[in-house]
């Protein structure tokens, strides 16, 4: 894998020309169903039950770990069902990227050969070979009640501060949807400061790249990864403001008039926020319609403060993490980006056997 850009790029000119100009353009992309997440130097793609972790390691190789993972509900007419299919793609989304981050930080412990903690000797002693998944349980625990107070509760809190000075209940739900989006976008921009951060979301960045590189019907070479578009209506980023907008919208018609049963609904109707959004995003993802395009723009907006420009180290981290889960030259060939004949090519000179399919 570590001399595959190498080779790639030695294709030839007439198959990048002629396949970037035979159907690029957002209005064309197909959806390749491929998605993923930046982690500490690497990146995360899933495709379908399996996805991979492509990690730079401080010596500067690459190292990939491939695995599977079916999700917390394994029963597919549940996982497929509307709206509940979002809130379990969520709760997924929270476990595997635990996984995933865990997976990565290792390489960048600070001293290999310390001791255990006596916290983590205790929970060794206590819960032996399950330590790491019950550590792991109660992190994503706290993450999400961490994230219900940041952006659910205390908007509530300081819009009630101000409802003696507001006589519309309407009036205050909408005022309690800005100041929560204001406290999300303070805390990405505060976020963002830290150094880490700022490469986490270049790597976010080149993750969405390449999936827009392969969904636009180009080759996956880093100079073609590296002109591709940074934004992706399929982006956490833009989950997670439609979450807050479409919470606005449920807020301004579901109210009541007591405090407590306030705080309970919305509690209560964050699984639903959470489906409804997704479906949108779902459906944003594989929509070329006008509105949709112009109801994903806010969404598309954040993502300029989630994603930076990579450099291309990490697009040739992101291009081995697609590589070890997705095929995407059979994806292209199927989608009438490649023919049979350009994707033979970049076989044979990768030294892969060429791709069958039954003539028609």
């Amino acid at each position: 894998m570590g001399m595959w850009v190498e080779v790639f790029e030695s294709q030839p000119n007439f198959l990048c020309t002629k396949i970037g100009n035979k159907k690029k353009g957002k209005n064309n992309m197909k959806s390749s169903g491929i998605g993923g997440q930046a982690v500490i130097e690497g990146i995360m793609m899933k495709n379908q039950e399996q996805y991979a972790v492509a990690v730079r390691k401080p010596d500067q190789e690459i190292a990939i770990d491939i695995k599977n993972y079916q999700g917390i509900v394994k029963n597919k007419m549940v996982r497929n069902f509307p709206i509940v299919r979002g809130v379990l793609s969520f709760i997924d989304s929270l476990v595997l990227g635990m996984k995933t981050l865990t997976f990565s930080a290792s390489f960048y412990e600070e001293d290999e050969n310390s001791k255990p903690s006596k916290a983590d000797q205790a929970l060794n002693q206590l819960f032996k070979d399950k330590a790491e998944a019950v550590v792991m349980g109660a992190t994503v625990c706290f993450s999400v009640v961490a994230a219900v107070a940041l952006f659910m509760i205390l908007p509530y809190l300081i819009s009630d501060f101000l409802a003696p000075y507001v006589i519309s209940t309407k009036l205050m739900a909408l005022i309690e949807g800005v100041i929560r989006i204001t406290i999300f976008i303070g805390y990405i921009l505060l976020i963002s400061c830290m150094k880490d951060i700022r490469r986490t979301f270049m790597y976010h960045g080149a993750e969405h790249k390449c999936i827009n590189c392969i969904e636009s019907g180009l080759p996956l070479t880093i100079e073609n990864v590296r002109v591709s578009s940074k934004q992706h209506r399929r982006c956490g980023t833009s989950f997670l403001l439609i979450v807050m907008i479409i919470s606005m919208v449920f807020f301004f018609f579901i109210q009541t008039s007591s405090p407590v049963m306030r705080v309970v609904i919305r509690l209560l109707l964050i699984p639903v926020i959470a489906g409804v959004s997704y479906e949108f995003i779902r459906f944003a993802g594989n929509s070329d319609s006008v509105l949709v395009e112009w109801l994903s723009k806010p969404g598309m907006w954040m993502q300029k403060l989630t994603t930076k420009e990579p450099d291309d180290s990490m697009i040739e981290v992101a291009i081995q993490a697609v590589e070890a889960v997705f095929d995407w030259k059979t994806w292209q060939v199927e989608q009438g980006y490649l023919s049979k004949e350009e994707a033979d090519i970049m076989r044979a000179e990768e030294g892969f056997e060429f791709y069958e399919t039954d003539d028609q």
